[in-house]
């Protein structure tokens, strides 16, 4: 609760002043958490089967970046009550808004397309059966999911989802591990100046720095708002700033530390094991999985496929989501995941749409995997004009009011935008 609504409360009803655990993490460990998607799984594989530790630090790194452009994602919807591309619309050239919500809506079908394939592929090496049919299963279920359930409902059960990811991290410890080798890459790294190591970093970057994740994390915020009671958007309720900011804050640190370590640990997972062994060229996380089968054992192949199913099933609504918020907001639609489907018909169906192009993709002879790791590379690409776009509307005071950016944050936003930019230039460079 808030400290201006705390202070007009008696005694006796005054809520504690520090919430509980998973009433913090909400918009940015579900965020953290979907950046772990089968198609981030499968690049990261393909990371640590290619370049072994050499680019585990770039996990690190990113890490305080994500943060920053996250919190700030964040506190967009949150002050203003509007997600980005509502934000955009109202402060940027429509032709410009137009194009960068096209490549985000053209990147997310593409990763939905990659991540159904990637989860039927690992349901069939558990179990048999049909891939193309499973294609069908999972898309339909992650539609009905987001149209039926709850909001709220829905919500915690992507929470506690997120929290299976950390069985990642275990796998680690179950194969060997050169924790000596592990260290001195991570401190000292060795950097590479050619077209496929920077083209690697920049797939990194466009993974664990991807516009979608802004899309949601800002939307995820507005549906706080209209969810919890008493919430407004900062604009209107500036007493609620000091908690909120404090609990963003904490929200998208924890989340992106979990999904960056996750990510870490996938990279050394397979770095230790297929690497090792000379498996160098890994293009789907069900490859990754049924590749580790022989070398690591039967549980870190179980734990492989079982978590790229869990991780795909709290991925796809944020793709699917995120686009519709876009498309919806510039359409000037109802949308959220917390209103009806009879209110908000065209949000629901952008979703329908969007996850059934995905599916369509695996009848098709386009390969996904290649599409999937190019997406990520054009993700790295597109981030930098959205990245620069959210950090000049954050310092407007027809945009922010009295909550422009200042200070440290301004300061690490728009370094994380000079990197990917640089991260761009040179993998173009190197080609």
């Amino acid at each position: 609760m808030n400290d201006g609504l705390t202070r007009n409360l008696p005694d006796a009803v005054k809520q504690p002043e520090r919430p509980k655990l998973l009433q913090v993490l909400g918009p940015g460990l579900i965020t953290g958490a979907s950046d772990d998607d089968p198609s981030g799984i499968a690049t990261y594989s393909q990371i640590g089967a290619q370049f072994g530790y050499d680019l585990g630090w770039t996990l690190l790194f990113s890490w305080p970046l994500m943060c920053a452009i996250q919190e700030i994602s964040a506190r967009i919807g949150r002050v203003t009550g509007r997600g980005i591309a509502g934000n955009f619309k109202r402060h940027f050239p429509m032709p410009l808004v137009y194009a960068v919500v096209g490549l985000l809506v053209i990147a997310n079908v593409i990763n939905l397309g990659a991540d159904l394939g990637a989860m039927a592929a690992a349901l069939q090496l558990l179990i048999g059966g049909p891939m193309l049919l499973y294609v069908a299963l999972f898309a339909i279920i992650s539609v009905l999911l987001e149209a039926l359930v709850r909001y709220s409902r829905y919500v915690s059960v992507l929470k506690w989802l997120a929290l299976t990811l950390l069985a990642y991290v275990g796998v680690a410890f179950v194969v060997h591990m050169p924790w000596g080798t592990v260290a001195h890459h991570l401190i000292v790294p060795r950097i590479q100046w050619n077209a496929a190591y920077l083209t690697a970093v920049v797939a990194i970057l466009g993974t664990t720095i991807s516009p979608y994740l802004f899309f949601w994390q800002a939307e995820e915020e507005v549906e706080e708002v209209k969810e919890r009671e008493h919430a407004r958007p900062l604009q209107r309720a500036p007493d609620q700033a000091s908690a909120e900011f404090r609990r963003i804050g904490w929200d998208t640190r924890i989340g992106m530390a979990i999904s960056n370590t996750v990510a870490l640990f996938i990279v050394l997972t397979t770095a230790a094991t297929l690497n090792a062994h000379g498996v160098t060229d890994i293009q789907t996380s069900s490859q990754a999985a049924q590749a580790l089968r022989p070398i690591a054992g039967q549980f870190v192949f179980l734990i492989f496929g079982l978590g790229i199913i869990g991780t795909g099933m709290l991925a796809l609504p944020v793709l699917g989501s995120s686009a519709a918020y876009a498309v919806g907001e510039l359409a000037g639609w109802h949308v959220g995941l917390a209103r009806k489907v009879k209110r908000a018909k065209g949000f629901y169906a952008t979703i329908a749409v969007a996850t059934l192009i995905g599916a369509i993709l695996n009848f098709t002879p386009i390969d996904p995997i290649k599409a999937l790791f190019w997406s990520a590379v054009v993700n790295g690409v597109a981030a930098v004009p959205v990245m620069v776009m959210m950090m000049l509307l954050t310092t407007r005071g027809d945009a922010m009011g009295g909550f422009r950016l200042h200070g440290g944050l301004k300061i690490v936003g728009w370094a994380a935008t000079l990197v990917m930019a640089l991260a761009a230039v040179g993998m173009f460079a190197t080609w």
